[in-house]
């Protein structure tokens, strides 16, 4: 009779941890930024067909770095679960906070219970009611929940990112200047020109529905 190959939990944690990251850091980083009408999502994306970002339900949207086929399994889902909640309720009832708490619960299984977990990070933004401050929520491979506040990154060059945004991100900026200021943290955090971009806001002015990606005319180039 064999004898099983006995693997140390702290150990196995950290070699699946390390395999995730390793996964997500091949993938093209995504930003959420806050101006004055709204939220910005902007991300590296030189597919026009592959999306990274899309609209989960009126007022929130999705967005997914790693690996494609993956994040786009839980976008699926979290339209789902945000359909049947704002049938069997109200529209009201679907919250950026509720399909996060979902996502985290879904990956954090997961990665502790099969042996590969998913090389993927997630990031739900909501357009508050009143224009007051939006909500931002950031969900890592294991199932860890972050609250951002004013922008947030996710993505190999988070950190990166992050500290640009940090410099570069002002309250009450205007959609062009949001715009400006994700390319350029970009620029600082990869050392290069953009190969494409990705972009979408969540705006009062686009009605109930307030998702509208955009042209790339209207997405600065350098």
């Amino acid at each position: 009779m064999s004898i099983p190959f006995y693997v140390a939990p702290e150990q196995l944690v950290r070699d699946k941890a390390e395999f995730a990251r390793k996964g997500i850091a091949r993938g093209r980083s995504i930003v959420a930024v806050d101006y004055r009408d709204g939220v910005l999502l902007l991300a590296e994306n030189p597919s026009t067909a592959l999306h990274k970002v899309s609209e989960v339900y009126d007022r929130i949207a999705f967005a997914g770095v790693g690996k494609y086929n993956e994040f786009e399994t839980l976008r699926k889902a979290g339209v789902r679960q945000a359909d049947l909640m704002g049938y069997l309720y109200s529209r009201d009832d679907v919250t950026a906070m509720g399909l996060a708490t979902a996502f985290a619960q879904t990956l954090g299984m997961i990665f502790t219970r099969d042996p590969k977990p998913f090389e993927t990070e997630i990031l739900l933004a909501e357009l508050s009611e009143d224009g007051s401050e939006h909500r931002l929520f950031r969900v890592t491979y294991d199932g860890t929940l972050f609250d951002e506040r004013s922008f947030v990154a996710i993505g190999g060059k988070a950190e990166e990112l992050t500290e640009a945004l940090g410099e570069l991100w002002s309250e009450g900026m205007s959609l062009e200047e949001a715009l400006e200021a994700g390319a350029e943290a970009f620029r600082r955090a990869e050392g290069r020109e953009s190969e494409g971009w990705e972009a979408a806001v969540l705006d009062q002015a686009n009605g109930r529905r307030t998702f509208r990606r955009l042209e790339p005319g209207e997405i600065p180039t350098p």
